[in-house]
């Protein structure tokens, strides 16, 4: 396995970094032989990419590759302390490289999600131009968080959390190739405590394993759950919004808004305010728990979410701490039903089972002779010219007529729904 030349001092992820892409682990879809990236990189025809994925899955590392694949200079930039002055400095080094630099490079830019519009708005001639190819890393969603100039010059590439045989491959290259621990005798009786604490993060598994080996005394090291415990609990630092401690957070503050208890709701809440979680990411999931999980038993609530997302992007922190309380406790303490959710998943699966089935003649649109001539929408019945706007006519294909894909949740709002369909349709949305 060929590992970036780095000294002995260097953290053990560092270390272990691969510098080429047959040793590059977890992303088989992306990398592997005859997938379209694959091809681009021994092509050596990158275009500009946005890879996203959560921490720890070799954002970073796969461009640093691509650097190296293509042999050009590679310069980075962080979203977090980096500006328009900053990415000038780098378009200005590019331009001097002159003819034996091919005006070529690759810039990276971590967290690009954290950038402001006028700072993505300043890569937009360089990338248009092809005077740097960029790579920018996120987290969060590249719909919400780029600008859409910027995306629309991008490929957008989704990386997968690593899976067991993945982080079981990084250990035992570590064990086995690393200039320190190689000379150590170094036995994993027990995996469970290093893969919970790594949430599937190859760096965070690294750091873990390296704490624990440095912990112990003489070369000879045996590693169990309890071994491992101790050391993450000595260590806060391994505790972070990016690793699992961040998804069992936002786990039980989902859980406890949709079990309606706004007292665990707001405690999750804080959680996350202290310790540095992004107030878009939440909001984010405010709007989309209040589709899945409230939907038509009170359609106030997606409204509300929505507003709470608007105003967390106007006043920022701390005051967006009140404007995300109020809403937590009101989704917490309103009526809930997942009717929406589970006709919107019956649907597709209908839709994946049967295939695209033929459209009922008298739905049809008809905006050619050719096509009222074929009776394309001859037989339909405009609703509002009858009496309380209905007219009880068949809009399913034939093949799944009397198809149920909506059952109304027992709560107010929806009782309502189902008595008016019960009203006009009779036994057809009988429930």
């Amino acid at each position: 396995m060929n590992i970036m030349e780095v000294n002995d001092l260097s953290p053990l992820a560092e270390r272990m970094r691969p510098t080429q892409l047959v040793d590059y682990l977890g992303q088989e879809h992306l990398t592997g032989k005859g997938s379209i990236l694959h091809n681009a990189i021994i092509q050596e025809r990158i275009p500009s990419l946005i890879l996203w994925g959560p921490p720890g899955v070799g954002k970073t590392t796969l461009a640093q590759i691509v650097s190296k694949q293509l042999n050009i200079p590679f310069y980075t930039l962080s979203a977090i302390n980096s500006g328009v002055k900053d990415i000038r400095g780098v378009f200005d080094s590019v331009k001097k490289q002159g003819l034996f630099g091919g005006h070529r490079a690759i810039l990276f830019i971590d967290e690009i999600h954290r950038f402001s519009k006028s700072q993505q708005d300043s890569l937009l001639g360089a990338v248009e131009k092809g005077l740097v190819t960029l790579i920018g890393a996120t987290t969060e969603n590249p719909s919400f968080e780029v600008i859409p100039a910027l995306l629309s010059r991008c490929q957008v590439y989704t990386l997968k959390p690593l899976e067991k045989e993945h982080l079981d491959l990084l250990l035992k290259n570590a064990i086995e190739n690393d200039v320190l621990l190689k000379k150590k005798k170094i036995k994993i009786k027990e995996y469970d405590a290093l893969y919970r604490y790594s949430g599937g993060d190859a760096r965070r598994l690294l750091n873990v394993l390296e704490l624990v080996v440095n912990s112990s005394q003489g070369n000879k090291v045996e590693i169990d759950n309890k071994a491992v415990s101790k050391v993450v609990h000595e260590n806060p630092a391994l505790y972070d919004k990016t690793g699992e401690m961040h998804y069992d957070v936002i786990s039980a503050f989902i859980k406890s808004i949709r079990g309606s208890d706004p007292n665990a709701a707001v405690y999750y809440l804080a959680r996350m305010i202290e310790g540095g979680e992004d107030a878009k990411f939440i909001a984010r999931r405010l709007v989309v728990l209040a589709a899945e999980d409230i939907g038509n038993a009170n359609p106030n609530a997606l409204i509300l979410a929505q507003s709470t997302f608007e105003a967390i992007n106007l006043v920022g922190w701390p005051e967006g701490r009140i404007i995300l309380s109020q809403t937590v406790i009101y989704l917490a303490a309103s009526a809930k039903s997942n009717a929406a959710y589970m006709a919107i998943e019956k649907a597709i699966e209908e839709v994946r089972n049967s295939g695209d089935l033929s459209i009922p003649l008298h739905l049809r649109n008809a905006p050619t002779k050719l096509m009222k001539d074929l009776n394309y929408g001859k037989e339909y019945q405009y609703p509002h010219s009858y009496e309380g706007n209905f007219y009880d006519q068949e809009y399913m294909p034939k093949e799944i007529k009397g198809k149920s894909f909506f059952e109304p949740g027992d709560n107010n709002r929806e009782n309502e729904m189902r008595k008016y369909l019960r009203s006009k349709w009779k036994n057809k949305y009988g429930y």
